[in-house]
């Protein structure tokens, strides 16, 4: 929105500013922090009065997660409406690929609040249906895949990009809709399935949205790309405001949520900060890279995974508890210490690959 002032700009004066995405992403990013500073308290208080005995602690979980009882959910809210607030004020509302990302936080953001709402409402850990989410979730993945495709270059429309193997391009046809509704709906639930200890999923979801914005803003540079022979997005630059706005904002929520957590993001945050991850990756024309980026949310979804095709076919377990984390407080580790372990494993992993947009 303030983009407009460069309108008023004569090209050598404070206005000119404006037009630099990298400045706006900085007011994007102190925007999205001060913004959850100042509603943090307020939005966690109403939502304590307003849940009573908070989010529903699982019977099966770690006996450690007992303590957490009468603590509110939905503090996504505060994720969502930080970094919503700031990109519309900070980024060019004329950009395709903004406002699809936006259209997929909002749209995933609601699901989740939808069945964050039915697990506090009813006093059960189930929320709403897991094929209703599935289906909605799909839903919103296609429109973006569809939309996506349609604002790319048309020598990259329904094309798989590889890293490091920089000129090869795959041509998925009729599956690139599939296949980016796997990306976007897969990332937003390995990112909740990651969020289960105070402060887990936030910060490296913080770390793989900075990467990717960082590439996002190499990818809308023709300079950036003939020198680091990437393929050339006309237009992701601005992601890069979206991404410094969730950085900002994911701050915000952490100084609330870090341990002991005076609110979890729930399912409002987790599925739509996963489903941010996801668009940006397809906007970028970087999926597989987000799944090294993102890496620790595919170990945390592979967990699982592993874990429930095992114990049908065996009625073994692989894991003591999954997803991953809680293995390991069962295996004795302390809360910080499993968190501020998997933070270092997922900026190892962004530094990965953010090294893909060089190595060939």
């Amino acid at each position: 929105m303030l983009y407009w002032l460069t309108a008023l700009s004569d090209g050598g004066d404070f206005f000119n500013l404006f037009r630099y995405i990298t400045f706006r992403a900085g007011g994007a990013f102190l925007t999205a922090l001060v913004f959850g500073f100042v509603f943090g308290r307020p939005l966690i208080n109403v939502l304590r009065k307003r849940q009573g005995k908070g989010q529903p602690i699982r019977e099966d979980g770690p006996q450690g997660h007992f303590e957490k009882a009468g603590t509110p959910t939905m503090g996504g809210l505060l994720i969502v409406g930080s970094l919503t607030f700031s990109t519309l004020i900070w980024a060019r509302l004329d950009n395709p690929f903004v406002l699809l990302v936006l259209f997929v936080t909002l749209g995933f953001a609601m699901i989740g609040f939808a069945d964050d709402y039915a697990k506090v409402s009813k006093q059960n850990t189930k929320g709403v249906s897991g094929k209703i989410r599935l289906v909605l979730g799909v839903l919103i993945a296609v429109i973006a895949a569809i939309w996506a495709s349609h604002y790319h270059p048309e020598a990259l429309q329904g094309r798989l990009a590889l890293p490091v193997f920089k000129d090869t391009l795959l041509n998925l046809g009729i599956f690139y809709v599939p296949f980016s509704v796997c990306v976007i709906v897969g990332a937003a639930n390995a990112v909740n399935l990651t969020d289960g200890l105070d402060g887990l999923a936030i910060m490296p979801a913080m770390i793989a949205a900075s990467t990717l914005g960082i590439i996002a803003y190499a990818v809308g540079r023709v300079d950036f790309t003939e020198y680091l022979d990437v393929h050339y997005v006309p237009g992701t630059g601005e992601i890069l405001i979206f991404t410094a706005a969730l950085f900002g904002g994911g701050l915000g929520f952490l100084w609330y949520n870090a341990p002991p957590a005076a609110v979890f993001m729930g399912d409002t945050g987790s599925l739509a900060l996963g489903g941010a991850l996801g668009a940006i990756a397809i906007v970028i024309k970087h999926e597989l890279v987000l799944a090294i980026v993102g890496g620790l949310f595919v170990v945390e979804a592979l967990s699982v995974i592993i874990q429930v095709l095992y114990y049908k076919r065996t009625g073994k377990r692989v894991f003591l508890m999954a997803p991953i984390h809680h293995h390991y407080e069962k295996l004795g580790w302390s809360e910080p210490t499993i968190v501020i372990r998997f933070w270092i494993i997922a900026l190892v992993l962004a530094m990965i690959g953010l090294a893909t947009l060089k190595v060939r």
